[in-house]
C-alpha cells in the first residue's frame, strides 16, 4: 500500500517514507498490480473454517486496502486519466506543520521530495491519455499554481536552519518548480484543446466503487433515495424553522439573517479558537462522547497554497505519530488584496453560526475527536491503517447534527440553518455524484441541483458541480450520516441503554470502518 502511496505512509505518522515519492510509470504499476493480484488470491484463498468473526473483518479490510487502489489503476484509470492523481501528494505542509523531528530532519525530507519532483512530473505527462476530462485539467491547474506556492513559502523555514541546508533547498526546488509549472503548462496546451466530458463511471463502476469503498452492497438507485429523502426532510424543516423566526421568512432569507453576524477580518481566528473552546466543553457537559487526553488543537491560518481549494479544515495526529496528540484546525483568512466587498461576502460566508457548525465538523466531536480515538482504538496494524472516507466524513457530518440536537446553539433559528444549509450540500452531492456517473446528467444540470435544492450561490454550485466530476465517492458525507443514524435508531437503547457516549465511544474505538460494516461491528461488540 504504502509502495504506492508513501504519502498516505507520512500522514499516518510513518515517517520512514518521508520525502519518497513513487514510481508511477506504468511498468511500475503493473508489477505492483499483478503482486497485489497474488496477494488477494492468496488471501482468499485462505480458509475461514475457525476464524473469528474479528479475524475474517480484519481479513476483509486487508483484501479492501489492495481492492481500492487496483479499482483507480484499472476501473476508473486515475493515472491514466486525471492529472491531479500526480499532484495530491506533492505539498510540503506535512513536514512543517508537525514537530516530530528535529527540523534539519524535517527539511531534509523536503529535500529529498523536492529532488524527485521533475521525474514525477514527467511521468505523470508521459503516462496520461492524450484526451483527458476538461474538469480534471482546470483543477489540476489551479492545484499546480498552489503547489508552486508552497515550494516557495517553505524557504524562511529551511533557512532558519543554516545556510548550507538552504544551498541544498533551492538547488533542488527550482528544478522541481519549473517541472510543476511545465506539468501544468503542457496541461493547458497539449491536453486541453483534446479534452472530452467523459468522465462518468457508469453503472456497473459505480456499483462496484460503492463496494470496494464501503462495502456497500445496496443498489446505487437505493443510495440515491436515501439522499433525495434526507433532502426533502432538511428542506422542510429549513423552511418550517425559518416561517416560525421573528418575523417569518423563507428558507435563503433565513441564511441571508444569519449571515449578518460575523467576525471581523482581523477576529476571525479568535471566534473560530472561542468556538473550539465551546464545542470541547459541550461535548463534556452533555456526555456525548469521551474527549481522550490530552486533547490540544491550535487554530491556524490555512496555508497560502491551500486556500482556493480549502474554507477550513483539520490536520490531525495520525496514528503512529510521535509528536502528540495535538490537532491544527486551519481556517482560511481574508486576502487583504482583495476588494472591500468579496472580503465582506468571505466574512458573511463565515458567519457564526457557519463557523460554529464548521467548527463542529472539524473539531468537536467531528475530526479531532473521532481522530483521537482512532489514534487510542485498540486493534491490529491493519484497523490502523484503512480509513473509511464516508466513515471519517460521515462522523464529521454527523456530528453538526448531534450537537444541534443537543441543544449547542442555544436552539436559535440561524444555528439550526446553518447546519441544514450544509446538510443541504451534502444531500446534493450524493444526487449529483449518481446523476453524473449514472445517469447521464451534465455539469450544467449538476451545477442547477446545488443551487435549486442546495441554495448553493452560483459560483459555489459550479465548483460543487465540478468535483463530482473526479470525486464520485463525495457521496461519502450523507451516506456515512445516515448509516450512523441508523446504527443509533437500531442499537441505542437496546445495546447501550440510551447513553450516547457509550455508543458514540464504542463507534469511535473501531477505527474508521467501512461504513458497510459498521452495523455487523456493533453487533459483535
Amino acid at each position: 500500500m504504502f509502495t504506492l502511496a508513501p504519502q498516505a505512509a507520512v500522514g499516518l505518522g510513518l515517517h520512514q517514507y518521508d520525502g519518497q515519492l513513487p514510481d508511477l510509470s506504468r511498468d511500475a504499476t503493473d508489477r505492483w498490480a499483478s503482486r497485489a493480484d497474488t496477494l488477494l488470491r492468496r488471501l482468499r484463498d485462505l480458509p475461514t473454517d475457525g476464524l473469528s468473526a474479528d479475524r475474517r473483518y480484519d481479513r476483509t479490510l486487508l483484501e479492501m486496502i489492495l481492492e481500492n487502489p487496483l479499482f483507480d489503476l484499472r476501473d476508473s484509470r486515475d493515472y491514466d486519466q486525471n492529472p491531479m492523481t500526480y499532484l495530491g501528494g506533492m505539498s510540503l505542509t506535512a513536514y512543517t506543520v508537525r514537530g516530530y523531528a528535529p527540523l534539519s530532519v524535517r527539511v531534509e525530507a523536503m529535500t529529498r521530495h523536492l529532488a524527485g519532483v521533475p521525474a514525477y512530473m514527467a511521468t505523470g505527462l508521459n503516462r496520461l491519455d492524450p484526451e483527458v476530462p476538461a474538469p480534471f485539467i482546470q483543477l489540476a491547474v489551479s492545484m499546480a499554481q498552489g503547489i508552486q506556492s508552497n515550494y516557495r513559502e517553505v524557504e524562511p523555514t529551511v533557512r532558519s536552519v543554516s545556510q548550507a541546508a538552504l544551498d541544498r533547498f533551492r538547488e533542488v526546488r527550482d528544478p522541481a518548480l519549473v517541472a510543476v509549472q511545465d506539468y501544468a503548462k503542457r496541461l493547458e496546451t497539449e491536453r486541453l484543446p483534446r479534452a472530452t466530458n467523459a468522465f462518468a463511471l457508469g453503472p456497473e463502476r459505480y456499483q462496484k466503487l460503492l463496494w470496494v469503498r464501503e462495502r456497500v452492497q445496496a443498489p446505487f438507485a437505493d443510495l440515491l433515495a436515501a439522499g433525495r429523502a434526507d433532502l426533502e426532510r432538511n428542506r422542510a424543516r429549513l423552511e418550517a424553522i425559518a416561517s416560525a423566526a421573528q418575523p417569518p421568512t423563507d428558507g435563503p432569507g433565513l441564511l441571508r439573517r444569519a449571515a449578518q453576524s460575523h467576525p471581523t477580518a482581523e477576529g476571525l481566528l479568535a471566534r473560530a479558537r472561542d468556538f473550539v473552546d465551546e464545542t470541547k466543553l459541550f461535548v463534556r457537559e452533555k456526555e456525548l462522547a469521551t474527549i481522550p487526553e490530552p486533547a490540544v488543537c491550535r487554530v491556524e491560518e490555512t496555508p497560502a497554497h491551500h486556500r482556493a481549494l480549502s474554507t477550513a479544515s483539520m490536520n490531525p495526529p495520525g496514528p503512529f505519530d510521535t509528536a502528540g496528540e495535538e490537532g491544527i484546525y486551519f481556517v482560511t483568512p481574508v486576502d487583504p488584496a482583495w476588494p472591500p466587498k468579496t472580503q465582506e461576502e468571505w466574512l458573511r460566508s463565515f458567519n457564526d453560526s457557519v463557523l460554529r457548525n464548521v467548527t463542529a465538523h472539524e473539531v468537536y466531536p467531528g475530526h479531532y475527536l473521532q481522530f483521537l480515538h482512532f489514534r487510542k482504538s485498540a486493534g491490529r496494524l491493519i484497523r490502523k491503517t484503512f480509513l473509511s472516507n464516508a466513515f471519517v466524513e460521515g462522523w464529521a457530518h454527523y456530528a453538526e447534527q448531534l450537537v444541534l440536537e443537543q441543544g449547542l446553539g442555544s436552539g436559535a433559528p440561524e444555528a439550526e440553518a446553518a447546519q441544514l444549509y450544509d446538510a443541504l450540500l451534502r444531500d446534493c452531492r450524493l444526487i449529483v455524484s449518481v446523476g453524473l456517473h449514472t445517469q447521464g446528467m451534465t455539469l450544467p444540470e449538476a451545477t442547477t441541483v446545488f443551487e435549486r435544492e442546495g441554495y448553493s450561490e452560483p459560483i459555489v454550485a459550479q465548483r460543487e458541480a465540478e468535483r463530482g466530476t473526479f470525486d464520485p465517492a463525495y457521496f461519502g458525507y450523507t451516506l456515512g450520516k445516515l448509516a450512523i443514524l441508523e446504527a443509533r435508531r437500531k442499537h441505542l437503547s437496546t445495546r447501550f441503554g440510551g447513553s450516547l457516549r457509550a455508543f458514540h465511544d464504542r463507534v469511535l474505538g473501531f477505527g474508521a470502518p467501512p461504513v458497510g460494516f459498521l452495523d455487523e461491528l456493533l453487533q459483535l461488540h
